[in-house]
């Protein structure tokens, strides 16, 4: 069934150099204006919104686009190949007197093409067809024979284009726990933004009608003419089926929407700054049939006051008294559990760092496991306030008359 060469710029009322942006604006406003919902039992507008949409989805894609703009129609069984090099060979958009270059002596030959459809070859040197022929297979200029054009043209013969089922996409979302939610566990409660199986057309993005496609009259082909040459493609309209199908109206052939749905998150105890939680089956939908992405929960784990954590390890300073760092003691010191006694031995040193076996983090991956509590001391030197503390501190001195320095001077 022939039809003629759409001009989708003219469809969308957007110049031939529009860019990606300008084609969104013109759609989404033509849009509005013929939508189905907002029209309804208007047949015109319901056959502009069609037309609306099969423009767009051609001049949305950079691949389609270049495609079309080469040719002049758009098919998917049309490798991108196949119309660079036939545009490579002279021919395109450029009307009757557009062709592929080259002498054919004996005039203009015709022959009839699939269904019935006329081809005019003029300017063709048919020995590219023939393997063995006895003559040389002349190229067209610039790349690829006719061979490689023709076979890449008609190499699906016209069928429907069967698309296989494509997984959806993943998601992630960064979640930020407190801190003690991270360290005892619990629940979060987020809502998340994912695409879902649009409910109008079950994810197939077109909505069938009684009949036949009214385009190709239920061939699933449409003849269509690219500069001297005329052929048959798959209609753009049912996509080789034959059926009567429609864009669906709520996901614009998309097969799916978005929605924001709440979503609880169980936090076990133990979960890190930077882990990722995966939940089954909650991503993006997929398209023709295909399985549902997952979505990834990424923690972000707040921080404490005074409790620093490094993996499944606990970190703080506890100050102490020089007495108390002299003598040595036991100080009462907090865990994330509680309060505990931690022995100072006698002459620690400021800096130095005491461990709390088992007193750190649940793991989250090691059954029974448990990170430590890492104490680092800060010795308190007390400002002397009268003559009598400074009496003591010199006679300490003499005392100990140890020069803290003489080991950095050995090293120098």
């Amino acid at each position: 069934m022939p039809a003629a060469t759409k001009d989708y710029y003219a469809t969308l009322g957007v110049k031939k150099a529009a860019s990606a942006e300008d084609i969104r604006k013109a759609f989404r406003k033509l849009a509005r204006k013929y939508h189905p919902d907002v029209n309804p039992g208007d047949k015109a507008a319901e056959e502009k919104f069609k037309g609306l949409s099969e423009a767009n989805d051609v001049l949305s894609d950079p691949k389609k686009r270049k495609i079309y703009d080469q040719l002049g129609f758009y098919s998917d069984n049309i490798d991108p190949a196949t119309a660079d090099a036939y545009a490579r060979a002279g021919g395109g958009t450029g009307g009757a007197s557009s062709g592929f270059p080259g002498g054919f002596s004996g005039g203009q030959p015709h022959t009839a093409g699939p269904q019935g459809a006329n081809f005019d070859f003029g300017g063709f040197d048919f020995s590219d067809l023939f393997e063995g022929g006895g003559g040389r297979a002349r190229k067209a200029s610039g790349g690829g024979g006719f061979k490689d054009i023709f076979s890449g043209m008609f190499g699906g013969r016209g069928g429907a284009v069967h698309e296989g089922p494509e997984p959806g996409s993943d998601l992630e979302y960064q979640v930020n726990v407190p801190f003690w939610t991270a360290i005892r566990g619990g629940v979060m409660r987020l809502n998340i933004t994912r695409r879902d199986v649009c409910g109008t057309c079950h994810g197939k993005g077109y909505i069938e009608s009684p009949g036949t496609c009214p385009e190709c009259g239920g061939s699933g082909q449409v003849t269509q003419t690219g500069g001297r040459m005329k052929f048959n493609v798959t209609c753009p309209r049912c996509h080789g089926t034959g059926k009567n199908i429609s864009t669906c109206a709520t996901c614009h052939g998309e097969g799916s929407v978005e929605r924001t749905e709440p979503l609880e998150v169980r936090i076990k105890a133990g979960t890190r700054d930077g882990q990722r939680i995966r939940i089954a089956g909650k991503g993006n939908a997929g398209s023709h049939g295909g399985p549902t992405g997952d979505l990834y929960v990424i923690i972000r784990t707040a921080d404490h006051p005074i409790f620093h954590r490094e993996g499944d390890d606990i970190h703080l300073t506890v100050p102490v008294s020089v007495a108390e760092a002299a003598l040595g003691t036991k100080v009462e010191v907090p865990t994330i559990d509680g309060r505990t006694m931690l022995k100072i031995p006698p002459g620690t040193q400021s800096g130095q760092k005491l461990r709390l076996r088992e007193k750190g983090v649940p793991s989250a991956t090691k059954e029974g496991a448990r990170g430590d509590e890492i104490v680092e001391i800060k010795v308190a030197v007390p400002m002397p306030r009268d003559e009598r503390s400074k009496e003591i501190l010199r006679e300490l001195a003499k005392l100990n008359p140890e020069d803290p320095r003489a080991e950095l001077w050995k090293n120098v």
